[in-house]
């Protein structure tokens, strides 16, 4: 626990016990201060000593007004109002503190999921080796369900690997003797034997927490709107309070000037819309990881979407049946469905759907083997049916008879021995994505629309034509990504939003990070709010409770400032003294926070986006 959250625990007991002594109890004045002196003493003053560094440093802002106000009202006898200050300083910078330690959260997380040990293959034996022992050219065996510990190449064994955490493709892969696997990858049901082909500080999962930690360091710092709005108002009621006293020779118009300036409407009203934000955020399906995020992303003019899962749903389906000549695809599509309703190959689920879509009767299956590389086989109705991929069929066809190979996935369907069709797959796109793009720049000053994806080029470029992106990067890496995210932040504030762990280095370089879903730990670890639905729909509340937040808090501040400085013009000119600018600034406090609470209030009009139904 950090020093600001204990004196922020220490504080609000004080405040609670005196509140005890003093209505409870009914002991007089002095005899129920003293917890309050010792939290002025135990927490304001380190309190003070840390805005004193600051001011050293040139940081000026309204902490540093409330710093003063600890001291006027301690001067004043206030030592209600200086613990309650002490408090809000305190507390807000726990926050900030915890919000700083978010980011090696995300890095634990990326390295629990990478194992300490590798099974090495070694005459004939398996033994456990650290995997900072294994070394290029060694045997790895690889269980199933393990997570493979350093990029290699498979020499024994066939298999199926989820590569989605690394590259953001939504497939399970295929892998046989010779194919690549990557660090990080999770293996399938087959166990496997693979060759290191580097070592495990050099392989791809290392690399994404290497780009991970130099993302957060250099991730642009947020300033806060109390920030902002304090770093003329804090001097603003300096002068006034200095003027007050030159004016008339009373250091008592200052200490008046300093009580009604005390900036609640800045350190109480935004933190009370935010927390109100936060929660009808989490009522709709929305986490707010990162408070500032709200503050930010109505400000964001640059908005960068992943592929994989934000603007597709994150799963293969049927697009296209290639008939062979004078086959009949439905007949092709029914026996093939019929076949993969037994099947947990990753393209299964589309066949079968797209199978029922089309009312087809499933047939009678016989028989049906399945062997990993070899395809799925099995006799429907009387009939020999095969599914595999060109590889497999190349003994059987030859490529002449095949149609032309095109975008995404496939699958070759063979009846009685003879090609019938080429099943195709993509992964398939929104109904409402090319209706979102649009709706972004009129309703939320979205200047600048980007797709960032690991994806192949093709496969971008269709999805960015499906919905009316015009700017395209495929085939990005996370270092990539980090790099085009941070190019485009130096431009103008971005918001990022993806949904693999490949994306979380990019969240870490924008403006503000928003994870789509919450599949991944790691990914929601590094954003800055995480929208449990993947929905488009959702991604347009966050946005308009973020805008209506801001507006909110503004209203409260600005307002609350406004009758603050009329009160210190009052105060200066010897007509407000302190004890009743004391009182009038607790009415302006309690206004601010009325306002404030409004953010909590759930409304009929907070989106105005309507997703396509499926």
């Amino acid at each position: 626990m950090t020093r600001d959250a204990l004196i922020a625990i220490a504080t609000a007991t004080a405040i609670a016990l005196h509140l005890a002594l003093r209505f409870l109890f009914h002991l007089p004045g002095s005899a129920a201060d003293w917890p309050l002196w010792i939290a002025l003493a135990g927490g304001g003053l380190p309190l003070l000593a840390g805005l004193a560094r600051s001011l050293a440093r040139g940081q000026f802002g309204a902490d540093w007004l409330a710093g003063i106000s600890i001291v006027t009202a301690t001067l004043l006898g206030e030592y209600l109002v200086g613990a309650i200050v002490v408090l809000m300083l305190s507390g807000g910078a726990a926050l900030e503190a915890y919000a700083v330690r978010r980011a090696s959260n995300v890095l634990e997380a990326l390295a629990s999921r990478l194992p300490h040990v590798a099974t090495r293959v070694q005459d004939g034996r398996l033994e456990q080796i650290p995997i900072s022992d294994v070394r290029v050219g060694d045997e790895l065996r690889l269980l199933p369900h393990e997570v493979c510990p350093v990029d290699g190449e498979v020499l024994k064994g066939q298999t199926t690997m989820d590569e989605s955490y690394l590259t953001g493709e939504p497939f399970l892969m295929q892998k046989a003797p010779g194919a690549q696997v990557l660090s990080g990858a999770v293996n399938g049901e087959q166990a496997i034997t693979i060759r290191a082909t580097k070592l495990a500080e050099d392989s791809r999962y290392a690399r994404i927490m290497r780009v991970m930690r130099e993302a957060e360091e250099r991730r642009p710092a947020i300033r806060r709107l109390a920030d902002r709005l304090g770093g003329w108002y804090t001097p603003a009621a300096v002068l006034v309070g200095i003027a007050g006293w030159a004016a008339s020779g009373e250091p008592s118009r200052f200490l008046a000037v300093m009580v009604i300036a005390t900036p609640c409407p800045l350190l109480i009203a935004i933190p009370v819309a935010i927390i109100g934000a936060i929660s009808l955020a989490a009522r709709r399906g929305i986490i707010i990881r990162n408070p500032a995020a709200l503050e930010e992303v109505e400000q964001c003019r640059t908005l960068i979407l992943d592929k994989t899962g934000t603007l597709t749903y994150g799963r293969p389906t049927l697009t296209d049946i290639v008939p062979a000549g004078g086959a009949d695809p439905e007949i092709a599509l029914r026996l093939a469905a019929s076949l993969e309703q037994f099947s947990k190959h990753p393209l299964a689920a589309a066949v079968v759907h797209r199978a029922k879509q089309s009312r087809l009767a499933l047939g009678v299956v016989e028989q049906m083997s399945e062997r990993p590389g070899a395809g799925l086989r099995g006799r429907v109705d009387g009939r020999d049916v095969m599914l595999t991929g060109r590889q497999a069929a190349a003994s059987k066809v030859s490529s002449a008879e095949l149609p032309p190979t095109e975008l995404g996935l496939e699958a070759l369907v063979f009846i009685d021995g003879r090609f019938a069709a080429a099943l195709r797959f993509r992964d398939e796109p929104r109904r409402d994505g090319r209706k979102f793009i649009r709706h972004l720049s009129p309703r939320h000053r979205i200047t600048r629309t980007l797709l960032l994806s690991g994806d192949r080029e093709s496969e971008v470029r269709y999805l960015a034509d499906h919905v009316g992106i015009s700017v395209v990067h495929a085939s990005a890496s996370p270092e990539d990504k980090v790099r085009i995210v941070r190019e485009e932040a130096g431009k103008a504030k971005s918001m990022f939003v993806g949904d693999g762990i490949n994306d979380a280095p990019a969240m870490q370089a924008a403006t503000v990070g928003v994870a789509f879903g919450h599949q991944h730990e790691i990914t929601a670890e590094a954003a800055d709010a995480v929208i449990l639905e993947p929905s488009l729909a959702k991604l347009d509340e966050f946005l308009h409770i973020a805008r209506r937040m801001r507006t909110i808090a503004l209203q409260s501040a600005v307002g609350g400032m406004a009758l603050s400085i009329a009160g210190m013009i009052a105060a200066a000119m010897g007509w407000l003294p302190p004890i009743y600018g004391a009182v009038a600034q607790e009415a302006i406090d309690l206004a601010a926070v009325l306002n404030a609470l409004r953010v909590a209030i759930p409304r009929a009009d907070l989106a105005d986006f309507s997703p396509t139904p499926r």
